[in-house]
Formats: C-alpha cells, structure tokens, sequence
C-alpha cells in the first residue's frame, strides 16, 4: 500500500446526509488507503439518511457511523478532486482541483426502494472514478 494517497476527493451534496455520504462510502469501501476520502454539505443535515444507511447496508457497506460536516474552503483546498451532487453555487472554486458536478436524484424523504437505483448509479460512477485516479497514477503535489 502506498504510504501517501493517490488522490484526495471530496464529495459535496446539500445535507451531506444521503448522496455524498453513499459516494464516500463506495469510495473507502472501493479504494481502501489509497484515496483520501472526504465529503460535506454546505446546508448539513443532522444525520445521515436511515433510507440511505440501509441501502449501502444491503451491499456490506456500513455509513451508519458518519455524521454530515459543514463544507469547509480548507476542505476544497486539501482535495484533488471536488465532486458536486447539488450543493449550487456553495462550493469554493480553486484552480488545479477537478470539479465534477454529478447530476444524481436526491435521496432526501425516499425510502430505501427509492433509494437502491440513487446507489447504484453512484457505486457505477465511483468505480469509473477509482479507474480515472488509477490510471493517473499518484499526486504529484502535495
């Protein structure tokens, strides 16, 4: 295992409670130490969707543990890749950082059968993420 991360990302949807969570937790589970993982919200909900635990539960992935943060600039800055899910006009713009913006249905008031097509997309999108930053091989700043 390489002793400094590949990559760093960060994940950003409004609550940081359903989407962004999932994508980070898809990410850690995919990539291991290997990519630094952040995510944020810039309105944070109180807690992590229950519809959205229990449909990364359903795959073995556990975020029942995580609590939605406050998108920070610190955290924009300290990232490679920022990757948006809804968060507007809230996130910091910074030159060399990667934005991508994943136009991803909100999970926000959805149970889990609305839930499951919300995930898979974004574990399908978090895979071709994982293969972009592999095949770019390591930072080369940091």
């Amino acid at each position: 295992m390489p002793s400094t991360p590949a990559a760093s990302v960060l994940f950003v949807c409004l609550h940081n409670a359903g989407r962004s969570q999932m994508a980070a937790g898809f990410l850690t589970h995919l990539a291991g130490d290997r990519v630094e993982v952040r995510s944020a919200g810039s309105i944070p909900g109180d807690q992590v969707n229950p519809a959205a635990i229990e449909a990364m539960r359903e795959v073995g992935i556990d975020i029942s543990g995580r609590q939605p943060k406050v998108l920070t600039t610190e955290a924009v800055q300290a990232s490679d890749y920022v990757i948006t899910m809804g968060c507007g006009d809230a996130c910091p713009v910074f030159p060399g950082k990667k934005y991508l913006d994943w136009a991803l249905e909100d999970p926000a008031g959805k149970g889990v059968e609305a839930v499951r097509p919300i995930r898979d997309e974004i574990k399908t999108r978090v895979e071709a993420l994982v293969a972009e930053i592999d095949a770019a091989g390591p930072a080369s700043t940091r």
